[in-house]
């Protein structure tokens, strides 16, 4: 990454948590594909926010290898020095490791703020819409006590702050 940039390159990673089985599985349970973990890629790293909080790593540094897809979303003038300070901010409110919920505030609702914030754009709808569609299924709806109790958190990532606050 060039530090004297005035653009960088703003990438969505999209993975595939269940690795290969929510394919096969969600449409006969639920009508619908529930797998996918986004992050954020921008000046060198991978952003993203779990049970843990706000983390960073470098791209496709988690547990979880390399992304599945990956989705470029344009470009951004804002620098890193700002970016990370909205991090900060966003960290020690909005996107503490304790506000996670699996299906109303995570790692795709911090993706689509941040891309937002750096690119003006939001993440594919197909990505945001996608727990309201699962939790409007009768299945969805039994699995839903369940579900909320799950903080995904994906090993590999340095927390940038705002761990868990139990």
């Amino acid at each position: 990454m060039d530090k004297n940039a005035t653009r960088y390159s703003v990438q969505l990673y999209i993975y595939d948590l269940s690795r290969g089985m929510a394919r096969s599985l969600s449409p006969i349970m639920l009508g619908k594909q529930n797998e996918m973990h986004t992050a954020i890629v921008a000046y060198g790293d991978e952003f993203f926010f779990g049970g843990e909080g706000i983390s960073s790593c470098p791209p496709g540094g988690t547990m979880l290898g390399p992304p599945d897809t990956v989705v470029e979303l344009g470009e951004t003038e804002v620098s890193e020095e700002i970016f990370m300070d909205y991090l900060s901010s966003l960290g020690e409110s909005t996107y503490r490791g304790d506000r996670y919920r699996l299906f109303e505030h995570n790692c795709n609702t911090f993706t689509n703020e941040v891309a937002q914030f750096l690119t003006g754009r939001p993440i594919p709808s197909y990505i945001t819409d996608l727990p309201s569609e699962v939790l409007s299924t009768p299945f969805g709806q039994i699995l839903r006590p369940i579900l909320d109790s799950i903080h995904i958190a994906p090993p590999g990532g340095n927390v940038i702050n705002g761990g868990r606050n139990i």
